[in-house]
């Protein structure tokens, strides 16, 4: 079953319960109104009799039969005796089957007065029985019920048709109403299976307005911009990586040929082609790991804790003097604590001091201060220029100057990458007497 259809038949439904039951709630008011003013008839008629001087033959009731006890020409009455048990007075012909035990008893005055239905000569007559204006009487009024009866029946006929064309005119209204209704749906589910088909991206829906379905095609425009940049960097992080990767790889097979032939020579010569084959391996295990740790959100996986950033630079820094014997690396730190995942944390610290280190002159001095949730770190090295400050934090970019030095252009966008999965930040800033600063500032 479609949506559509179940939208069609719910609305359907729901009018044609709707109309059912007005038409059955109709049925019930007309049906008591109708009693209701028949027993008041019948009551009225007894009070007529009872009290000559309010009501009666010629007076309440005009126009009805002259000498009759009711006074009308629908109704009929008579007057029951409990000393003889019979009927002491009638409009006509006495009718000895209406007087009944209960009738007895509200002539002695032992039951109060009561209606009751009863069936005479195929006829359907509804009695009313009350104390006579004589002690020891009671008086029975009574009338058919049959044209009652006879205008409900064609009251059911009728209002079933009026419910039987409801349904129908619910069902027409259901469709049309599911078709406008769906209308949005229809054209969001095309774009959907359209792009699906065709692997196009940069298709959008007509989002106007403000109601459910807007703001669902709104939320699926901004989910296929999400994916279009996601895939586009997707295929810019291959492409650079690819790029990347094949210049240590094509070193390596480069070197091993001239190994695998006996070249060179040289001792001298061959030792150097050994010691870049090392640096080559190095640099594509370092790349591959940067790799790892920007294609995959480790966030999601590893616990977030309370970290101590000032400990997490010390620990940083003991790695990193090895690496770079001829730097200076000062600290000056307070305890502060950061909420986060302690390696990715430190794999951001750790990448910023050896940007500093590269980049340091022999002899250099790198400044680090920890406070308050910041890592601040300063070197002493050439400095970057105005025009290559926006792109230091790109993917695999390298500044002209820096295709030498090792390095797989990857660390500062890492530290960038673990600064905003933790709420915080990473600048760059121009330092006095030249070097660079950069700030990396995590949520505490």
């Amino acid at each position: 079953m479609s949506f559509r259809l179940r939208v069609t038949l719910l609305a359907a439904g729901a009018v044609a319960v709707a109309v059912v039951g007005a038409a059955v709630l109709m049925y019930f008011v007309v049906q008591t109104q109708l009693l209701t003013q028949f027993n008041n008839t019948l009551q009225d008629t007894a009070n007529g009799v009872q009290n000559p001087r309010e009501g009666g033959p010629g007076g309440r009731f005009p126009g009805g039969p002259q000498g009759s006890l009711s006074g009308r020409s629908d109704v009929a009455a008579q007057i029951v005796s409990t000393n003889t048990g019979t009927v002491s007075r009638s409009d006509a012909q006495p009718v000895v089957a209406l007087v009944t035990p209960g009738a007895i008893a509200v002539a002695s005055g032992s039951a109060p007065a009561y209606f009751f239905d009863t069936t005479l000569e195929g006829s359907h007559l509804r009695v009313w029985v009350s104390p006579g204006a004589q002690r020891g009487t009671a008086l029975e009024v009574w009338g058919p019920l049959d044209p009652i009866e006879s205008i409900l029946a064609e009251t059911r006929v009728r209002l079933a048709l009026v419910a039987f064309a409801g349904v129908l005119l619910a069902a027409a209204l259901g469709t049309v109403v599911a078709r406008a209704a769906l209308a949005p749906v229809q054209h969001l589910t095309s774009v959907v299976e359209e792009v699906a088909r065709t692997r196009d991206l940069s298709r959008r829906v007509a989002a106007t307005g403000n109601d459910e379905l807007s703001r669902l095609a709104a939320s699926f425009n901004e989910m296929l911009g999400a994916l279009e940049v996601s895939l586009r960097q997707q295929r810019q992080l291959v492409a650079d990586a690819s790029h990347e990767l094949r210049t240590p790889l094509t070193s390596l097979r480069t070197n091993l040929e001239l190994l695998a032939r006996g070249h060179p020579t040289d001792e001298t010569e061959r030792h150097a082609v050994l010691t870049d084959l090392v640096n080559q391996m190095e640099r594509l295990s370092t790349l591959v790991a940067d790799l790892i740790d920007l294609a995959r959100d480790e966030e999601a996986s590893l616990p977030v804790e309370d970290v101590r950033l000032d400990e997490v630079v010390t620990d940083a820094l003991a790695g990193v003097r090895g690496r770079y014997p001829n730097v200076l690396f000062t600290v000056v730190s307070q305890p502060t604590t950061i909420s986060g995942v302690r390696s990715r944390v430190s794999r951001a610290v750790t990448n910023l001091l050896d940007n500093a280190g590269k980049w340091s002159p022999v002899g250099g001095v790198v400044e680090v201060s920890v406070a308050d949730g910041e890592v601040s770190v300063r070197d002493h090295g050439p400095g970057i220029r105005p025009e290559d400050a926006p792109h230091v934090f790109d993917r695999f970019w390298r500044a002209s100057n820096a295709r030498h030095l090792p390095g797989s252009g990857l660390g500062l966008s890492i530290v960038k990458d673990v600064a905003e999965k933790h709420g915080g930040s990473v600048t760059l800033e121009p330092a006095p007497g030249g070097g660079a600063r950069f700030r990396l500032r995590l949520a505490a």
